[in-house]
C-alpha cells in the first residue's frame, strides 16, 4: 500500500511541479495536470491519499519539490503562535500580529497546487461511486473550512477548474455549501450496505475507508461549523447542530481522527518543534501549572540546561516578544524524549472526540438539544482528552475535574504590564453561565492542542479572555489581542486583481489582519 501511495505522490508532483513554483494564474491554466481520460477508479485512492496529507498542511522530504518547511512557515509560524500554543525564540513578525508575505504565500500555493488538485483528481477517478464521493465531500469541507477561516473569501467553487482569473467565493456561500455536502454525505453513508469504501481502504491513512467512522467525522465537523456560525445565524446553527448530534457524532476516542504517519508521510509538528526554535508559552505554563494538569509533562519538557537558573522547571515564553532572544536555554521545549520524539510514530491529530463533547456542552448553554447536560458533556470532554494523551488513572482525572485552582502567574509573568492570569476560573464546574462558558473555552483550547488552526478559529469566535496580551504588536489596528485573519498575497493582487478586489468587497472590510471574517461578529 505504502509503495503505491508514494508512487502516486511522485506522479502528482511530476504533473504539478510547474504549478508549485509559478503564479496562481499559471496554476489554474497548467496544461500538465491529469485529465479525466488518464484517471480511473484505481487512482481514486492514491489521489485521496495525497489530498489527506496535503489537506492537513503536512509536507515531506521524501516527495519531489517539497519539504516540511511548508508546515513550519504556514502553520507553526502562524496559527501556532496566534493561539499561544507555542512561542518562537527566533523572532517572527507573525508572533507580534505582523505579516510575512512569503510565509503565508507558501501555505496558499501548497493548498491550491497540491491539496486541491489531488482532491479533484480523486473525484474524477471515483465518479459513479456514491460512498467514495461522500467521503470526498466530507474531506473537501474539512480542507476548505480551515482555509476560508484563515482568510475569509477564497477561491472555492472555481478552484482548480482553470482560467487566468479565479473567482473568490463569499464565506457565507461556502458555509451554505459545507452544510449541504455534510448532510448529503451523512444520508449516503447511513443508508449504504457497505461497511468499507473499497477504493479508499488501502490509501485512507485516517479511517481506512470505514463508513461509520467517516459518518461520525462528518457529523462532528457539522457540529463544529454550526457552532462557528452561532453568533451570525443562531437559528441555522441550532438546526445544524441538533441534526448533527442526532445523526451521530464522535463519542469515544476510538472515533477520533488521526492521520497515521509513515517514514514517507511523517508528522511535521514533531520536527519543526525540535529544530526551529519553538518553546512552551507563558499561557500554556499558566494554565497547565495552575490546574496541576498531568498533560504538562506529556506535552512539554523541563528546562535541561545546567547553566539555567530554571533547570528542572517548566518555563514558558510570553508571546509577542517580536525579536530573537538569547535566553532560550531557560525555556521548556516540547517533550522530545517520549511524546514528540519520533516523527514516524506520533500520529497527527485531525479531529478529536473531546472537541465534540465540549461543543455539545456549549450548545446546551445556548439552548440546543445536545443529548446531555452541559456539566456531564464538559467533564466527559476532559476525560476523553486526558485518556487521549495516556492519562488513564481515573482518580487523577477525577481530581483534576474537581480542581478549584485557577491559572498561575508564569515564570516570566513580570514581563506583562499586568501579570494576573487571564484564566480565573477553576476546572470544577461553576455556578454561573458566564464562568461555565469560559471553562468550556479553556478546556476546549487545551483539548485541541496541537491542532492550532481550529484553536485559532475558536478563540476568534468566542472572544474568550483566556490568553495574556502580546508583549508588543506590529499592527495597532489589531492591538495585542488575537490576529483576526490572514491578508491576501501580493502575487494575487498582481495576477488575479479583479477577483481579489471582489473578494475584499465580499469580506466587507479592508484587507487587513484586523478585519473580521464573516462568522466573527465581535
Amino acid at each position: 500500500m505504502k509503495n503505491n501511495i508514494i508512487k502516486f505522490f511522485a506522479i502528482v508532483f511530476l504533473f504539478q511541479i510547474t504549478g508549485c513554483t509559478s503564479d496562481f494564474d499559471e496554476t489554474n491554466t497548467n496544461p500538465n495536470t491529469l485529465t479525466s481520460d488518464q484517471l480511473d477508479a484505481t487512482l481514486a485512492g492514491p489521489a485521496f491519499a495525497n489530498a489527506l496529507y496535503k489537506g492537513i498542511g503536512n509536507a515531506s522530504w521524501s516527495l519531489p519539490d517539497d519539504d516540511y518547511g511548508t508546515y513550519g512557515l504556514a502553520t507553526a509560524l502562524h496559527s501556532m503562535v496566534f493561539t499561544h500554543y507555542m512561542g518562537y525564540t527566533g523572532g517572527a513578525a507573525t508572533d507580534a500580529n505582523g505579516i510575512n508575505d512569503g510565509w503565508r504565500s507558501r501555505g496558499w500555493l501548497r493548498f491550491y497546487t497540491l491539496a486541491v488538485p489531488s482532491l479533484l483528481n480523486s473525484y474524477k477517478a471515483a465518479k459513479g461511486n456514491a460512498e467514495a464521493t461522500a467521503i470526498l465531500d466530507i474531506w473537501k469541507v474539512y480542507m476548505f473550512h480551515r482555509f476560508t477561516d484563515e482568510w475569509g473569501p477564497v477561491p472555492y467553487s472555481q478552484a482548480g477548474l482553470g482560467g487566468s482569473s479565479v473567482a473568490y467565493d463569499s464565506q457565507e456561500a461556502m458555509y451554505t455549501d459545507f452544510f449541504k455536502l455534510l448532510e448529503a454525505a451523512n444520508t449516503t453513508l447511513s443508508t449504504t450496505s457497505q461497511t468499507t469504501v473499497g477504493v479508499f481502504k488501502d490509501y485512507d491513512a485516517i479511517y481506512s475507508g470505514n463508513v461509520v467512522k467517516w459518518r461520525k467525522f462528518a457529523n462532528s465537523l457539522r457540529l463544529r461549523l454550526a457552532l462557528r456560525i452561532s453568533d451570525k445565524d443562531a437559528s441555522r446553527a441550532k438546526i445544524q447542530a441538533e441534526a448533527a448530534v442526532a445523526a451521530g457524532v464522535m463519542l469515544s476516542n476510538d472515533d477520533s481522527a488521526y492521520y497515521k504517519v509513515t517514514k514517507d508521510t511523517y508528522n511535521n509538528f514533531v520536527d519543526i518543534m525540535k529544530y526551529w526554535g519553538f518553546c512552551m508559552t507563558a499561557d500554556m505554563e499558566s494554565m497547565l501549572k495552575g490546574y496541576n494538569d498531568p498533560r504538562m509533562q506529556i506535552w512539554f519538557a523541563p528546562v535541561t540546561d545546567d547553566t539555567s537558573a530554571y533547570k528542572g522547571q517548566y518555563v514558558g515564553l510570553p508571546n509577542g516578544i517580536g525579536t530573537s532572544i538569547s535566553w532560550s536555554k531557560d525555556l521548556s521545549t516540547t517533550n522530545q524524549t517520549t511524546t514528540f520524539s519520533d516523527n514516524v510514530t506520533k500520529n497527527i491529530e485531525v479531529m478529536m472526540a473531546s472537541e465534540s463533547n465540549f461543543s455539545r456542552a456549549e450548545g446546551v448553554l445556548l439552548g440546543w438539544n445536545m443529548s446531555g447536560t452541559a456539566k456531564t458533556l464538559y467533564e466527559d470532554g476532559i476525560r476523553l482528552s486526558m485518556q487521549q494523551w495516556g492519562v488513564t488513572d481515573n482518580t487523577a482525572i477525577n481530581a483534576y475535574i474537581a480542581g478549584t485552582t485557577t491559572g498561575a502567574v508564569p515564570t516570566f509573568g513580570s514581563m506583562y504590564s499586568d501579570p494576573t492570569p487571564p484564566v480565573n476560573v477553576p476546572v470544577a464546574w461553576a455556578a454561573s453561565t458566564n464562568d461555565q462558558k469560559k471553562q468550556i473555552a479553556v478546556q476546549k483550547y487545551l483539548g485541541l492542542f496541537p491542532e492550532s488552526w481550529e484553536a485559532w478559529s475558536d478563540l476568534r469566535r468566542t472572544d474568550a479572555a483566556i490568553l495574556y496580551p502580546l508583549i508588543t504588536t506590529l499592527d495597532p489596528t489589531i492591538g495585542k489581542g488575537v490576529m483576526k485573519r490572514l491578508t491576501y498575497l501580493p502575487n494575487e493582487y498582481s495576477t488575479n486583481a479583479a477577483a481579489v478586489a471582489n473578494a475584499i468587497t465580499l469580506l466587507g472590510g479592508a484587507d487587513k489582519g484586523s478585519t473580521l471574517v464573516w462568522w466573527d461578529t465581535k
